[in-house]
């Protein structure tokens, strides 16, 4: 519904999820009045809001913050530039941008792309964007540490990451390519 509401009100997308949140917080007190304080307690927004694991939205935040000063001091236009005058071919600046995602995640690698190339010049369903959605989507899966699934996986299964550089990396880079050059085979076919 948040989308609804931006295009209903004209507000930011927050002040449609804040809404959201206030009308379910709204619901849940009322559905719950007759129940005692202790039974109700813990379905309560307060509880749910309490479990939240602020340390993974604080780091989000500084690094949507770090792009955001990067982007207002134009140094991403800057370094969009001489990536067009060094390697001048955007489907093989995108494809490195997909590689460097294994290593840095890929929400701040895609905010600082979005922050590298002007939404007017580029529009929403441009070509750039659904293969830079592909690239840094899977070039994620390079290295274990470039997703926060592989993290996890890490952690969960006790993956060993010179474990994975041996065994799954090299696979990893064969899809990768092959992932590219059919993306970029459709595309020629379907757009011309």
């Amino acid at each position: 519904m948040v989308p609804v509401f931006k295009e209903i009100t004209h507000l930011p997308p927050f002040m449609g999820i804040l809404t959201g949140l206030g009308v379910l917080w709204l619901v849940a007190e009322l559905v719950h009045k007759e129940k005692p304080d202790e039974e109700k307690q813990h379905l309560t927004i307060v509880h749910a809001l309490a479990k939240i694991d602020m340390a993974s939205i604080l780091f989000f935040v500084g690094i949507l913050l770090a792009v955001a000063i990067l982007e207002n001091t134009h140094i991403l236009t800057a370094l969009a530039t001489w990536l067009n005058k060094t390697i001048g071919q955007q489907s093989i600046i995108v494809a490195f941008i997909g590689v460097i995602s294994a290593i840095i995640d890929n929400v701040p690698l895609v905010a600082a792309s979005m922050g590298m190339y002007d939404m007017h010049q580029f529009p929403m369903d441009n070509f750039l964007w659904t293969f830079l959605a592909f690239c840094a989507g899977t070039g994620g899966s390079l290295l274990i540490i470039g997703s926060a699934a592989g993290v996890a996986a890490m952690g969960l299964e006790k993956i060993n990451f010179f474990w994975y550089v041996k065994k799954i990396s090299q696979l990893a880079m064969l899809g990768y390519i092959a992932g590219i050059l059919v993306f970029l085979i459709q595309f020629k076919l379907l757009h011309g």
